[in-house]
């Protein structure tokens, strides 16, 4: 039997046909719209199967017990006793006392809504997201800059801009758009100090000095403008700031910044000129340009090229999205207006969208080591792995040790699990129906339409959600006994119910598509322009237009320390057979432990008498880690990237001992999780599992 959904083992959204045989899934396909020899396989999605089946699932509730650790529990007793706990906090410290942490695994869309939902009427202002190192803080720089977060059209494109990002290894449907497009003809830039896949094809490959994206999107800026690469009358028509832009950019030329970025001063300027003289062009940006200490300017000043060149909303350039008429029921007038979330100094990035909600999730650590702006006491960590994934991961340690009390909610037991007092097992996304954030963002809407049933005694996210929001006395906030229901009540603005989109699994456009939007009803902005100047941010304090007061010191963590740690380390590849932490356990994926490694230029490895294969330590002044050498020209000399995600399977090989988070961005509180100064030495006579010889492929093709 074949049935249609969406696949969530990563956040790409994929609409895959899954197929059943007696009730269980035997395998899942992507849909395409290439031959099937020319599709890109994704390796998770390949073993979803092994994923949804692992003997390693949490099938049960765990409750902690002091003497004896974790045992058994049925759902009524772990969700009485996690009721008891918020309630407990909340009469004791303040419901402000309680946050619930997000990660992505579970999905960015309607279980974010539910979550905020129960946090803003149980009274705590503390749902936090993990947007301020992936994405949300990249849209606000869009929002801010032209009212919304576009959308690359590289199907219809002639010039194709890539920028901190590697669909190859992320999302097999938009690399498969990118290349096609490339073999039609389109001119392919790339902006990416490793060599991916996507470098290798383009025409002009810029290998940056990694942390510098805003010096190099400055330079391009400053091209275009001294040879009137840009286009005057949209300028005019639809800008504001244009002459503070100009100035803001006088001192970054090609000449000057060049050097300092790794580039030849010709390619930067060959790489503006075909941007802008190509049309239409748009620009694919990624995590590259997240988890940087100068990530929101850099990110702004990227852009200002799109709508430099009036590449803004028009087929083959950057599309702005028609978002899907959607109920918002996160009911955040419910928190009361003297409680003050623990984000409180980040008020752009709190305010900046209705329903994105808080992500400066440092914060939290904050609150619980230095107590500062109040105590938060207990933690509900839901689809995500903090004590792995968050920056400076000694510190995140300690923090979780201090709570009085963590809930996770999780498919496997993790390292943040292992320091939990209840673990909740959720299902995985082919056992749950819900609506994606991706599909209400632009048409057509899509359903995640559960195919199988929860394995074991695991739950959905939303059941889990709304059983505790009525155990918390919220039966009225809550009244949906299914996710058809609450879904239904969402859409129900835009006309769409779930059985529709059950008889439609192509998915249903709720509005026609419309290009040059601007045009009618101006940009959302304060000034119905896109604004190169940002009267907002200058009355909050911050730099109107990018750079406008100079480039940001030490955009590297331990910048300063150089004497010490003489090389840029980088966090490695998203290896598309895992996502972050996840899946690590699934003997398929894992293969016995390929891509767990440093990559280290020969030159370099030279240097430090370092070949193939040897062991190697890692060092900054957060703490070490150790993993297996290997030596290519990935990365340029001077840099070496560290494989990212495997600190779950092995704390020596986690990645976020090395990151620091005492310094963040001033508007997003990004912390500079993706690039450090480091050092590396050689260890003599050690031995590891790590497998070297195993396949770390990018990509197979069918």
């Amino acid at each position: 039997m074949k049935k249609h959904t969406i696949c969530r083992l990563c956040s790409s959204c994929c609409p895959v046909t899954a197929y059943i045989e007696k009730g269980r899934l035997i395998s899942a396909h992507r849909n395409s719209d290439l031959p099937e020899e020319r599709q890109l396989i994704c390796p998770k999605l390949k073993a979803a199967p092994d994923i949804v089946y692992s003997p390693r699932r949490l099938s049960r509730p765990l409750l902690k017990d002091r003497d004896t650790g974790f045992r058994e529990a049925s759902w009524d007793e772990a969700l009485d006793n996690l009721a008891e706990r918020f309630l407990f906090f909340k009469n004791t410290f303040g419901a402000e006392s309680v946050c619930w942490l997000r990660g992505m695994a579970a999905d960015w869309g309607a279980p974010w809504d539910y979550v905020n939902r129960l946090m803003n009427t149980f009274g705590s202002p503390n749902s936090i997201g993990n947007g301020s190192v992936c994405h949300v803080g990249r849209e606000l720089a869009h929002t801010v800059t032209y009212g919304a977060m576009t959308m690359p059209l590289t199907s219809g494109s002639r010039c194709i801009m890539i920028w901190g990002k590697n669909d190859t290894d992320t999302n097999p449907g938009a690399a498969e758009n990118i290349l096609n497009a490339r073999e039609k003809g389109a001119v392919l830039i790339v902006i990416d100090p490793v060599k991916t896949l996507m470098a290798e094809k383009a025409d002009i490959w810029l290998q940056i000095k990694p942390a510098h994206d805003g010096l190099l999107a400055m330079a391009m800026i400053n091209e275009i403008i001294s040879k009137n690469y840009y286009n005057a009358s949209f300028i005019e028509k639809w800008t504001t700031g244009f002459e503070q832009l100009s100035k803001a950019a006088e001192p970054f030329s090609p000449e000057k910044i060049a050097g300092d970025i790794g580039l030849d001063p010709e390619m930067i300027r060959e790489a503006a000129r075909l941007y802008a003289t190509t049309a239409p062009a748009c620009i694919v940006d990624g995590n590259g340009l997240d988890m940087q200490l100068d990530t929101f300017d850099a990110t702004r000043s990227v852009c200002m090229l799109r709508a430099l060149t009036g590449n803004l909303d028009i087929k083959g350039g950057d599309f702005i999205p028609q978002p899907v008429r959607v109920r918002n029921i996160q009911l955040r007038d419910r928190i009361p207006g003297h409680v003050q979330p623990i984000t409180r100094d980040y008020g752009i990035f709190n305010n900046f969208h209705e329903t994105w909600g808080r992500h400066v999730q440092s914060c939290l650590i904050d609150a619980i080591l230095d107590e500062k702006p109040y105590p938060v006491k207990m933690v509900v960590s839901q689809a995500g792995n903090p004590a792995v994934t968050m920056m400076d991961a000694n510190r995140v340690k300690k923090a979780f040790e201090k709570l009085d009390f963590l809930v996770v909610i999780d498919m496997f037991m993790t390292r943040t699990a292992h320091m939990a007092d209840i673990v909740l097992p959720a299902s995985s996304c082919f056992e749950k129906t819900q609506l994606n954030r991706a599909f209400i963002r632009n048409s057509p809407v899509r359903i995640q339409d559960a195919v199988i049933e929860p394995l074991g005694d695991s739950w959905p996210d939303w059941r889990i959600i709304f059983e505790l929001g009525r155990r918390l006395g919220l039966e009225a906030e809550f009244p949906w006994q299914t996710a058809e229901n609450a879904i239904n009540y969402q859409l129900e603005p835009a006309g769409i119910t779930v059985e529709m989109l059950r008889d439609h699994p192509e998915g249903i456009r709720a509005d026609e598509t419309v290009f040059r939007k601007y045009r009618t009803s101006g940009f959302n902005t304060p000034s119905g322009k896109v604004e190169f100047y940002s009267g907002q941010l200058s009355s909050a304090g911050f730099s109107g237009t990018p750079y406008m007061n100079g480039y940001m010191p030490h955009p590297i963590s331990f910048d300063d320390r150089k004497d010490s740690y003489p090389l840029v380390g980088i966090s490695g590849a998203r290896i598309n057979r895992f996502t972050h932490t996840q899946f690590h356990q699934i003997n398929s994926l894992a293969r016995n432990n390929a891509g767990c490694v440093v990559d280290i230029h020969k030159s370099d490895a030279n240097a430090y008498g370092i070949v193939r294969g040897d062991m190697v330590r890692l060092e900054t002044p957060r703490g070490w880690i150790q993993m297996k050498a290997e030596v290519n020209e990935t990365v340029p000399p001077g840099v070496i990237r560290i494989a990212w995600g495997w600190g779950d399977i092995d704390p020596e090989c986690s990645l976020n001992r090395l990151t620091d988070d005492e310094r963040r961005n001033p508007v997003t509180g990004t912390p500079s999780g993706r690039t450090f100064m480091c050092r590396i030495s050689k260890i003599k006579d050690s031995s590891s599992t790590t497998d070297l010889h195993a396949p770390t492929i990018s990509m197979e093709k069918k």
